[in-house]
């Protein structure tokens, strides 16, 4: 198991050595056929598949001891270099608490919760210690933007302890914009899991690309502002409007919105 220091100090060191000062390639994957990446069909189902090399990076752990994840990312290949790569764990951080209001995050992003991101993360993988069994959360490769998991620390809110038992997930999941890339150009979306990584739920409806959050503590509640894809061109655009969107977070499923 590998602590979120070492996690940092790996990420660094692989930046410097992996990076250098190559233009790395375009964050995302082609959903044509193309170098290592891309939609192909597979004869037998008649079916497009996405099919890209990919590799794991790293097991997260998370409040509860038989939950623990793996980040997948895809292998990119530097075209200058001719290395190959992946990306790596990054986690967003947020001192804004304060103890002596009984509020202590542990650094994390959002009391309960630790927060994820990585240079083309396409799934997460779930396992359970006790039944053995693994599953993805993804059935097929997505760009994931941000993976929000139970904390591993002890946090509290307002002097009580805050435990989240589910998941959430900001995603690129679909070429929305038809420009045969899956990427960051596409609409953003938001959805719900369980403690065994199975979706519930979409949080914010499919037809609006989520921008930005902000936290609440004294409802606990999580803020989300989106766009709306009112022109249904599948992209964010300025023209459009932005509404807010609240998730209740002792109960996701308890949400509206607000703007």
């Amino acid at each position: 198991m590998i602590n979120k220091t070492v996690i940092i100090l790996i990420t660094i060191f692989q930046l410097i050595i992996s990076c250098s000062d190559e233009k790395l390639e375009k964050k995302g994957f082609s959903v044509t056929n193309g170098d290592n990446a891309g939609i192909t069909k597979n004869k037998e189902t008649d079916k497009d598949t996405l099919e890209f090399r990919t590799r794991p990076r790293n097991v997260l752990l998370t409040k509860f001891p038989e939950h623990r994840l793996t980040p997948i990312f895809k292998v990119n290949l530097d075209k200058k270099t001719k290395k190959y790569f992946t990306g790596s764990v990054s986690f967003h951080s947020n001192y804004d608490d304060n103890e002596k209001k009984g509020n202590n995050w542990n650094g994390n992003f959002m009391p309960g919760f630790e927060a994820i991101y990585g240079y083309n993360m396409v799934n997460v993988s779930h396992y359970n210690t006790e039944t053995k069994k693994k599953n993805n959360f993804f059935k097929k490769p997505v760009l994931i933007k941000t993976l929000y998991y139970p904390a591993y620390s002890n946090d509290t809110l307002n002097f009580k302890p805050v435990i989240r038992n589910y998941y959430m997930v900001s995603v690129y999941d679909e070429d929305t914009n038809k420009d045969k890339y899956i990427d960051v150009n596409d609409l953003r979306r938001f959805y719900l899991f369980n403690l065994n990584g199975k979706m519930i739920k979409e949080l914010i409806p499919k037809n609006y690309s989520v921008m930005n959050s902000e936290f609440d503590n004294e409802k606990d509640y999580m803020y989300i502002f989106a766009r709306e894809d009112k022109n249904e061109n599948g992209k964010m655009d300025d023209k459009e409007e932005i509404h807010i969107f609240w998730i209740d977070l002792k109960n996701p499923e308890n949400n509206g919105r607000v703007y």
